[in-house]
């Protein structure tokens, strides 16, 4: 009776991950954000950051992203999100991923790369835009960067208007650099293949 129920559960446990399409032969997929301050499509890179990419998109076709704030705004560096739902609390996430900083991606202005702590291979779900050339975030010798693993091809001006919104101190969370006004991320939507 044992094995059956172990079995049953086997199946239904890899039912729901073919439900799951990220599309795995796709080498750049593309991924629409609809924000409350207008359109962003990126253009992922799953040649360079193959376990970054599959990460992220697990995340957006699970609809983790819906109805979640940009949290962390610094004009001339970062646009960050992924993490809070609308009432400031923190969305559950998956176990973290290996560091993909070392695949040759910069962080430029328009990329996208994975939030971390000071863990090397602590990222989860939180992503950030680079709003200005951030090669100090990329990796050396003596240290681990950060994963960009794709960049903005549509809504550059979208990405730029967000990074000079109005930022404060959040009391609830603790956090500087919040904005006054919520940036939501309306929706997710991984595009379909060309």
């Amino acid at each position: 009776m044992i094995r059956l129920f172990n079995a049953f559960i086997l199946l239904c446990l890899s039912q729901s991950a073919l439900a799951v399409d990220i599309q795995p032969n796709t080498l750049y997929p593309k991924v629409q954000l609809d924000t409350s301050m207008g359109k962003i499509v990126v253009e992922l890179d799953r040649t360079r950051a193959p376990i970054t990419v599959d990460n992220f998109l697990t995340y957006v076709v699970k609809g983790h992203y819906d109805k979640t704030l940009f949290h962390r705004v610094i004009a001339e560096f970062v646009v960050q999100g992924g993490g809070l739902d609308l009432k400031q609390e923190e969305r559950p996430v998956d176990a973290p991923i290996i560091n993909e900083s070392g695949n040759g991606l910069s962080n430029s202005f328009g990329t996208i790369a994975m939030a971390r702590d000071q863990n090397p291979h602590s990222a989860t779900s939180q992503f950030y835009f680079n709003v200005a050339e951030n090669q100090r975030l990329d990796p050396s010798s003596r240290r681990w960067g950060y994963a960009v693993f794709g960049e903005v091809i549509e809504g550059e001006e979208v990405l730029t208007a967000m990074s000079n919104v109005e930022t404060g101190h959040n009391a609830k969370l603790k956090w500087p650099d919040f904005p006054i006004k919520d940036i939501i991320l309306e929706k997710a939507t991984l595009l379909p293949r060309e």
